[in-house]
């Protein structure tokens, strides 16, 4: 998905849109072997070699109808936030969850890691619940998968969705801190991000 973004000199709403994406899907293996001694010897062992499939899902959160949907320029200070959910479809675990993000269309908001725009991402065991304009809140208590510079490169560790069937109920926060200057009025940066499953690592049987 992709999220232009700009800043602005007031509260004047501009349009900030984001497009779904969905990453692709992989099969797993697994093999095993015999063993015997110089001085005796084993039956054969009967196992099946099985194979699963890798495959996650980055939906909207049930109560909403885009992902992300961040609105509004932003002024110094501002922060805007979107919840999404990202799934474990298949059938077999992951080793890992992984995300990226950088910039199809850069300026200073995005290259400027100190005073340009920051990420959060926090994933609660439950739907985010809506306390008010562009405002959510966790009932079962938020952990922080992410808290940084807006392009990064990172494995979020503690995903539920490692697991088949699991699920991440993330919240994504883009906030343009108070300490940006007057370099950051009008400027524009598209910001791409992706999801990824990473295949967990096989073993012999």
């Amino acid at each position: 998905m992709s999220t232009r973004i700009t800043a602005a000199k007031n509260r004047t709403s501009t349009k900030v849109i984001a497009s779904l994406g969905v990453v692709g899907t992989a099969a797993a293996i697994a093999g095993m072997g015999t063993f015997g001694t110089f001085t005796d010897s084993t039956d054969a062992v009967n196992t099946n070699a099985d194979t699963g499939v890798l495959s996650i899902n980055l939906g909207y959160a049930a109560s909403y109808a885009t992902v992300p949907a961040i609105s509004g320029g932003l002024i110094p200070g501002d922060t805007k936030a979107t919840p999404f959910d990202i799934t474990n479809d298949g059938t077999v675990g992951w080793g890992a969850l992984g995300f990226t993000s950088w910039a199809t269309q850069s300026s200073e908001m995005d290259t400027d890691a100190v005073d340009g725009l920051q990420l959060t991402l926090e994933d609660c065991p439950v739907s985010w619940t809506v306390t008010g304009p562009g405002t959510y809140a966790c009932g079962a208590g938020a952990t922080e998968l992410y808290s940084g510079p807006i392009v990064a490169e990172r494995s979020l560790q503690g995903a539920t969705s490692v697991e088949p069937g699991g699920v991440d109920h993330l919240l994504a926060s883009i906030e343009l801190p108070e300490t940006a200057g007057n370099v950051m009025q009008g400027k524009v940066s598209t910001v791409a991000f992706t999801f990824t499953a990473v295949q967990r690592t096989g073993a012999a049987r």
